[in-house]
Formats: C-alpha cells, structure tokens, sequence
C-alpha cells in the first residue's frame, strides 16, 4: 500500500526526479539508487543502504532531508545501545526538584505528586520518539550492524507500525510515519526480518567516470585533471590488498587537501604528504608508498 506522501515528497514523481533534486544538492545518485530511493518514498518503507564505509549512505540520508525540507534525526548505533538511549528517558534532576518544590508548597498527595512527576514535560525524547513526534522527519539509523541483536529486534518492532508504548502516558503514534534510513558497513550480518521489512540497496564505490564528477560537484575549484588523477589513484588503492580502502569519503578529503595546499596535479611527492587525507592505517600507507600507487592518470 502506497503512503501518504505531504510536502515536498509528494511533488517527487519520479526516480528521475528524485535523482535531479539529489542533484541539486551535489549528491549525484545512480538509477539504482534513486529508483530504491524513491520506492522507499512511496511505498513508505525504511530503505537499507549496505556497503564499505565511505561510499555515501549516511550522505544520502543527509541530502534526502535536504531535499525533503525535513529535520535529519540521527540515531548513532554501537554496541550495548538499549531501548532508553534510543527511545526515551525520564528527566529525573528536573523530577526531583519538582517533588522538593511540591513538598515546600505543603502537597502531601501521593497520587497528584505521581501523576505530575510523569507527566509529558518531563519525558526526555531520545531519536527514535523524536522521529515519530515530528512531521516530516528523515530517520538515520546508522551503522546498524554495530548495535546487538536485541536492539535490531527493537528496532523491527518500532518500524513494524510505528507506534511506542509508554507505561505512564500511552501509546505514542505516529501520524505520518517518517522516512527511515537504515546504514550498515557490513561489519556482521542483519538478521534477514530488518532486511525483510525494508527496501535493500547495496552501494558500490562510485566507477571513475561519476568519482571524477562527484569530485567536481563538491570541490568545484578541483579541475578535472586533478580530479580524474585522484579518482585513478583512488581506484588503484581499492584494487590492492589494503586493510581499509579509501571510500568516496576519503577521496574528498584527499582532493581537498591537495587543493588547501595549492596542488595542481597529484605527483608521489604531494600523495606522501597527504597520506594521512587518504589512507587510515600504517600499514596502508607503506604498502602504498611501497607499491607506487600513487601519482599519474
């Protein structure tokens, strides 16, 4: 069943239209991607974005807000995450120096003193409840694959029907379900029921010809030979043994160096320096320098 798309979303008629607003917004998305994107939209179902770090799932779900005019909500997963971190919390400094300002005032009733102590004023929104109590809102649930598998279970509940249950108030609906994106660097596998009720793209490391415009959209003063230098040489380092290869991330960055430092064309010289724009780990960076991966078109 389609969902009820408002605002801005509803104007969006197309994959095709999708991909000229991420456009826009120099987020230059493939077919595959802006048609899982725009399905993900009308369908109104969580889009699951899989692939190595570095290749632009959390931007995607930066430049859908911005081009949705919705508020980006991000929930950062890592292990022990549970539901009060991701969901809400009671406020219970401001809790407190309510009851001691009631007992000042002479109020001696247990049942009003309770029924005031959990009231909405007092309830911290956490991500989650955030997303759901605001319309339009774009939901990041990013790096999935680092929470634990009983938080996954949690999380398929919340977006079975968007709905959370609050012991002292009710049941908190949301009234237009927001737009969920779900990232995961693959570190472990998601159980198949989270992939189940999403739509599922795997994002690749951009081929060169779309890394060199995706260069030039977001650095314009990158000329193209500079650009197309650093996408071979980024291309050339995802092809060798490398602990963690560069992502689209760390191609910017490294183009953005150069650029700070006034560099008109990437030689071994200018790569060495900036190493530390492209490549994480040590052992990396002396396999590069070791195998002459750097430098040339």
């Amino acid at each position: 069943m389609l969902s009820k798309l408002s605002g801005r979303a509803a104007d969006i008629d197309s994959p095709t239209r999708l991909a000229d607003l991420l456009d826009q917004q120099a987020y230059l998305a493939d077919e595959g991607l802006a048609t899982a994107c725009f399905l993900a939209l009308r369908m109104g179902r969580p889009l699951f974005l899989e692939g190595e770090a570095g290749v632009g799932k959390t931007e995607l779900a930066k430049t859908l807000a911005t081009v949705l005019h919705a508020p980006l909500i991000r929930l950062q997963c890592y292990e022990g995450l549970d539901a009060a971190q991701a969901l809400y919390d009671w406020d219970f400094a401001r809790q407190l120096l309510h009851l001691k300002a009631a007992e000042a005032a002479g109020i001696t009733d247990a049942a009003k003193l309770e029924g005031e102590l959990y009231d909405r004023r007092f309830l911290i929104a956490r991500p989650l409840l955030q997303a759901l109590e605001t319309q339009p809102s774009v939901l990041l649930v990013d790096e999935i694959d680092r929470g634990d598998d009983e938080f996954e279970a949690f999380l398929l509940e919340i977006l079975s029907d968007y709905t959370i249950s609050v012991p002292e108030l009710g049941t908190i609906r949301a009234s237009s379900p927001p737009v969920v994106v779900v990232t995961s660097n693959r570190t472990r596998e998601v159980h198949d029921a989270l992939k189940r009720r999403c739509l599922y793209h795997w994002l690749e490391h951009p081929p060169f010809d779309r890394e060199v415009a995706i260069l030039q959209r977001r650095l314009p003063h990158c000329s193209e030979t500079l650009a197309r230098q650093v996408a071979r040489a980024a291309e050339r380092l995802r092809g060798a043994d490398l602990v963690k290869p560069p992502g689209i991330a760390e191609t910017l960055d490294w183009a953005e160096a150069l650029l700070t430092l006034g560099a008109r064309d990437l030689d071994p010289g200018t790569a060495a320096a900036t190493l530390g724009a492209v490549l994480k780990h040590r052992e990396d960076q002396t396999a590069a320098l070791r195998n002459g991966l750097f430098g040339g078109t």
